[in-house]
């Protein structure tokens, strides 16, 4: 079963929308330590834009620069979660 364009097109901007929403609820109630605390929300708005982008191109890897944008959130993402992990880490022993 094959999806059409539209749809494609309707399912990246809702995602996007909910990156925006994720991004003002971690700039509104985020606690993390700098730079995570304004890095954080901030990628999660660059990749709603990059879903937008995607809704318009077709696909995520097109142009390139859209793939590097989506792959630098994505680090973002990951460092941010890992340094958070070693925080809690540090808290819990002491």
């Amino acid at each position: 079963m094959e999806v059409s364009v539209e749809f494609h097109r309707l399912f990246n901007q809702i995602e996007a929308g909910l990156w925006f929403a994720i991004a003002l609820a971690l700039a509104i109630w985020l606690r993390m330590r700098r730079p995570w605390r304004w890095l954080l929300p901030l990628s999660f708005g660059v990749f709603g834009v990059s879903d937008l982008i995607e809704a318009e191109t077709g696909a995520w890897w097109e142009p390139w620069w859209l793939f590097v944008m989506k792959a630098a959130c994505v680090l973002v993402f990951l460092l941010a979660f890992l340094d958070r992990r070693r925080q809690e880490k540090k808290n819990k022993n002491g």
